[in-house]
């Protein structure tokens, strides 16, 4: 449980992250939007800083009065409840306001939250208000190093960012067995997560084998080498239209240069390293991987019951599991129910945690979930039969 002053402690430590992982960044860098799923590093900014001012000093700081009126347009994302914004794909046409006046705008919000903690005794409400708010922002902690490496990596030039966010090898895996029976899945405890971890409910699980290491480039080129992108026999139909409308014959960042595999990674322009784990794959190709290699993606299920065998953690695990509700899951009224609910529809479940999720925000039942095309996020394939 958090008291006021180890949760004052955790909320600027927090927001001291955001910035420590935008400082490589030159000024330029902050403003690019290459793709519409990927947002400014400004915009982040001043997005995971509106939350706060959105959804707690507004409504529970006495006197508080809002940095500029035009933010919450600005820097709302999809909050259907908290009025109108700029649209997503338009979110790098803003060259302002400038990044230095959303610095500014981040030191008045952290200031006027730290006065808040800093005061009387808050309700339980306003509490769990302000915890939701820095595991937002630990999401788009992890979502600014897949957007400026997007940014940086589609430069031509390939800049290089610093040592962080990066894999380990992977070691030689192999088949872990688990029986057929009933296991218990969702969050159980007293700490935080998110509402579509809820409720915990039991599920039965024919016996299955999931692979204890995650596929590697090394493997993943075999797959290449092998024509795997030309064979349709390995493809979902919308897979395969996906990778041909798109010209995609390896995962992303990956270039051909002299007849051998380099990729961009944030340390630079490297050649492909065969022992690291295979990175920023759709859905699509990794369920066309497993096919390949006559094995299947687990479903989060599986992945779930095994968590406690697994090393995992490197890099987002897709699994063949559809984004759906839990038993008995409920969305709360307003705006925060919209955090995750709405977006039950055509995205698949990714477990696990990757290197750039923060130290705290992983569990072995946080549900994160994309679009099966999502290529720029830190995904992985992990093997099941």
């Amino acid at each position: 449980m958090h008291t006021q002053e180890t949760l004052k402690a955790k909320f600027l430590t927090t927001r001291n992250h955001s910035e420590l992982i935008c400082a490589p960044l030159e000024v330029e860098d902050y403003v690019p939007q290459p793709i519409a799923d990927v947002s400014p590093p400004k915009w982040h900014l001043a997005h995971s800083t509106w939350f706060f001012e959105q959804f707690v000093l507004v409504p529970f700081a006495p006197g508080y009065r809002i940095y500029h009126e035009d933010f919450a347009y600005l820097f709302n994302s999809y909050y259907n409840h908290a009025g109108d914004r700029v649209l997503r794909p338009n979110r790098g046409l803003m060259s302002r306001p400038p990044v230095r006046e959303v610095l500014d705008y981040r030191a008045y919000v952290t200031g006027k939250l730290a006065e808040l903690l800093d005061g009387e005794p808050l309700s339980k409400e306003i509490l769990d208000r302000i915890i939701l708010g820095i595991n937002h922002e630990e999401q788009h902690q992890e979502l600014l190093a897949y957007d400026l490496k997007y940014i940086l990596g589609n430069q031509p030039t390939f800049p290089v960012y610093g040592a962080g966010f990066q894999t380990k090898p992977e070691q030689q895996g192999q088949f872990l067995r688990f029986d057929e029976g009933i296991y218990e899945i969702g969050f159980v405890g007293d700490g935080f997560c998110y509402d579509n971890e809820l409720s915990r409910h039991r599920v039965f699980l024919e016996k299955f084998e999931i692979s204890d290491a995650l596929v590697t480039n090394g493997e993943f080129l075999e797959f290449i080498q092998a024509e795997g992108y030309q064979n349709f026999d390995y493809w979902l139909d919308e897979g395969l239209q996906f990778i041909k409308k798109e010209g995609i014959n390896a995962p992303l960042y990956w270039h051909q240069k002299e007849g051998e595999w380099w990729n961009y990674t944030l340390q630079g322009f490297e050649k492909v390293n065969p022992d690291l784990p295979v990175q920023h794959v759709s859905f699509y190709e990794a369920m066309a991987f497993a096919a390949w290699k006559g094995c299947r993606l687990p479903t989060e299920f599986e992945w779930e019951a095994a968590s406690s065998k697994l090393d995992w953690g490197q890099l987002w695990e897709w699994t063949n599991s559809a984004y759906l509700p839990y038993p008995g899951f409920q969305k709360v009224p307003g705006a925060l129910g919209e955090y995750n609910g709405k977006f039950m529809v055509s995205q698949h479940v990714l477990r696990g945690a990757s290197v750039a999720t923060p130290a705290d925000h992983s569990r072995s039942t946080y549900r994160n979930f994309f679009h099966p095309s999502s290529r720029w996020i830190l995904s992985g394939i992990r093997l099941a039969r």
